[in-house]
């Protein structure tokens, strides 16, 4: 568990994909250009002495993202954010199927969620009646700039959509996850448009929608939307490197979000493996804003929001009892394996 000034931060991790991008899964060259653009963005915001080679940035594999996301006590769970693009490569870029194979392995560690496409139709929505009964999902990461055919990409608040939140309202899977962030190439920027949360997140109150990646470029849209409808949340993958080398462009992102949506409706998020939280981690957490901005915003990111953000928030939105978890991990089989059962406190008399 990660320290700061003193205090235990339990950080849930809420955006993070086993992906596999190797050269013989690609079948479309759109997944070699999709590759590439995250790895751009890898490059871009990641320290130097951090930076991976473009080759284990492709597949790196269960093992490697278990030591990456627990090894040094940066995150203590994760929650898998599956991004198919089997237009793109032969067996998907990260499916369900995929991920929940290390999340059954660990299930006190990662939350796996799953997804849905309107375009899919009848046969969609009974897979989505699968993952339910095969993997009980609480959610769906939704990607509306994905490719399907002479398609490029599809609106969530169109009648198709309408009816799979229809469903996932029916089947109890309560959170949706939208990638609503900057484009990645060939994607359709135009398709990552947030505009469409507006109508869904009205029309399903009983939901709760998390926009990944804030919007971002659209962080004013994003935000007067969210100030509105008490069920939007903010993912903030993507903008969390920020911190690195633009910490005045997180500030503001930090000021805006605070301002108008408060501290209990924003989510860490790494986007592993396009980031490391081994590093992020510390970054996000010795972020300031300016005296200028704390003035204007009049928010502060004082230990007990961070707390919020780093982990209690997504705890409490996907009913995580931190208390039993601490406990649970002093003799996981991933704090043995790292040595990290300090890290959770000694065990109490109860326990024995």
């Amino acid at each position: 568990m990660y320290q700061a000034n003193g205090e235990d931060i339990f950080v849930i991790d809420g955006h993070v994909h086993l992906w596999d991008a190797s050269k013989e899964n690609i079948k479309h060259e759109g997944g070699e250009q999709f590759i590439q653009c995250f790895y751009d963005y890898h490059t871009g915001f990641t320290p130097e002495d951090k930076q991976w080679s473009l080759d284990e940035y492709r597949k790196y594999g269960a093992e490697r993202m278990v030591e990456d996301l627990f090894g040094n006590a940066a995150v203590d769970m994760g929650i898998f954010q599956p991004s198919y693009l089997t237009d793109f490569y032969d067996e998907g870029f990260n499916t369900i199927d995929q991920n929940g194979r290390l999340a059954e392995k660990y299930p006190e560690r990662f939350i796996n969620n799953g997804r849905f496409d309107p375009r899919e139709g009848e046969d969609g929505l009974a897979d989505l009646e699968r993952q339910k009964e095969e993997y009980d999902i609480e959610g769906v990461k939704l990607y509306t700039a994905e490719w399907k055919g002479d398609s490029k990409g599809w609106r969530l608040d169109s009648e198709a959509a309408f009816e799979f939140l229809e469903k996932c309202s029916e089947l109890g899977i309560d959170k949706i996850h939208a990638h609503k962030g900057p484009t990645i190439r060939p994607l359709n920027r135009d398709a990552f448009d947030v505009a469409d949360v507006d109508d869904a997140a009205s029309s399903f109150p009983e939901l709760e929608f998390v926009v990944e990646h804030v919007g971002l470029p659209r962080l004013d849209d994003f935000c007067w939307i969210a100030a509105q409808e008490p069920n939007v949340y903010g993912g903030l993958a993507v903008a969390a490197p920020l911190a690195v080398h633009r910490p005045r462009k997180f500030g503001e992102i930090m000021g805006e979000l605070l301002f108008w949506l408060g501290e209990d409706r924003l989510l860490f998020g790494s986007d592993y493996a396009l980031w490391n939280p081994d590093w992020l981690v510390e970054t996000v957490m010795d972020a300031e804003l300016t005296d200028e901005q704390r003035d204007e915003y009049d928010v502060r990111l004082d230990i007990d929001t961070m707390k919020k953000i780093m982990g209690e928030n997504a705890a409490e939105l996907y009913d995580i009892d931190i208390e039993a978890k601490k406990r649970e991990f002093r003799t996981d089989d991933i704090s043995e394996q790292f040595g990290l059962g300090d890290h959770y406190g000694e065990p109490a008399a109860a326990d024995d």
